[in-house]
């Protein structure tokens, strides 16, 4: 009967390290296909634990009566210890925490550089900046705009920012960070504890499995540009409660984290080499960062549309837009966009008052191993 004991201890200590392991970037957790048999070990937590603690208890009396009462006495500590580092220290939310504090800064108390990488919202006369070195670590950020609740997220193991508006099935919703699955951050919500794919804003396993959030439009750029482009505008300041945990230096934003999983391969189409993904209706295609810093200014045809990659002259900022089809030639001066006679401006606004503005289209920097994973029907620029 002493053997249960032991036996209810390794089986506690094996479920829960695999119920880690399928949701955290282990050594070959991320790669295979397993994200049904995680969300069955995390949503049958309770009876594993029940047999677990039976097989404990039953062996407990005739492991104690021994000699040497020390020995379970020090493995049920080494599991107890395990147990919480595994639920406490190891659990996603508890490893990047949301704001505290959330503030905000306008182009006059802004006190970070020009060149801070941001991902910008905007809507009516409200605009709204989340600086990547902050909210990497936050990977959730939850405020409003235009008086409606929104959900900025970021995935900084795929470079992937989204702005989500938190509704499902018309109520908002709360939800939390909980993993990842193929290197990329899941959320659970509150209410069905489904499992959300950051990258798509799509309920992968649980009960709203091919739910989807309505994605918020959004724009990455450098806070001199954000400003410029919305001299209204606020950019999120830090909060005072993680500062110890931001990337003050903003070396991932620029390529140069030194990170296995967050590093910048600074060559073209590896794994996390950058790309410009761009979705046109239901169409997608990858252009290269290299050629476009190259170029600057790229031209291309996404189904049965025109579009233009923009460059902004600070080399970190850009955009793309849809064109009109008769358009002959196009001109890209840094701050002037060019087609045949008519000129726009990096935001694609007609400089023109008798034009209509150019179309933006989503359009994200990431990188290729998640551009191609979740978007595997994607087109690639040559």
């Amino acid at each position: 009967m002493k053997i249960l004991f032991y036996c209810g201890l390794g089986f506690l200590l094996l479920f829960e390290f695999l119920k880690i392991y399928f949701i955290m970037p282990f050594p070959g957790s991320q790669q295979w296909d397993t994200i049904d048999f995680a969300y069955f070990l995390h949503r049958n937590k309770v009876t594993f634990w029940v047999v677990a603690l039976t097989l404990i208890v039953i062996g407990l009396k005739p492991v104690m009566s021994g000699s040497k009462k020390w020995v379970p006495f020090l493995c049920l500590s080494i599991t107890v210890a395990l147990l919480c580092i595994f639920n406490f220290k190891m659990a996603a939310d508890a490893m990047f925490e949301e704001p505290k504090e959330l503030s905000f800064q306008n182009s006059g108390s802004f006190e970070g550089s020009d060149s801070t990488l941001v991902i910008a919202i905007q809507k009516g006369g409200e605009a709204k900046a989340y600086p990547i070195r902050y909210i990497v670590y936050h990977h959730q950020v939850r405020d409003s705009l235009a008086g409606n609740p929104v959900m900025v997220t970021y995935c900084s193991v795929c470079r992937t920012g989204r702005v989500f508006s938190p509704f499902v099935k018309g109520k908002a919703e709360e939800f939390r960070l909980v993993g990842m699955d193929h290197f990329n951050a899941m959320f659970e919500d509150s209410e069905t504890g489904s499992w959300w794919q950051q990258a798509t804003g799509e309920a992968i396993v649980g009960k709203l499995k091919g739910e989807k959030l309505d994605e918020i439009e959004s724009i990455q750029l450098t806070a001199g540009a954000f400003f410029k482009t919305f001299p209204q505008g606020e950019i999120m300041a830090e909060d005072p409660n993680f500062i110890s945990k931001y990337d003050s230096l903003g070396k991932f934003e620029k390529g140069k984290s030194e990170s296995k999983l967050t590093g910048t391969d600074p060559f073209s189409w590896n794994e996390k080499s950058w790309v410009i993904g761009v979705e046109v209706d239901d169409k997608a295609k990858a252009y290269d960062w290299n050629a476009l810093k190259e170029t600057e200014s790229i031209r291309d045809r996404i189904g049965e549309k025109d579009i233009v990659l923009l460059l902004n002259k600070d080399t970190q900022s850009f955009a793309v837009y849809e064109i009109p089809s008769f358009t002959r030639a196009h001109l890209w001066t840094g701050d002037t966009l060019y087609l045949d006679s008519a000129a726009y401006s990096f935001t694609g606004k007609s400089l023109d008052p008798s034009k209509s503005d150019l179309k933006r289209l989503k359009a994200y920097q990431e990188f290729w191993h998640s551009w191609r994973t979740f978007r595997p029907n994607t087109g690639k620029y040559n």
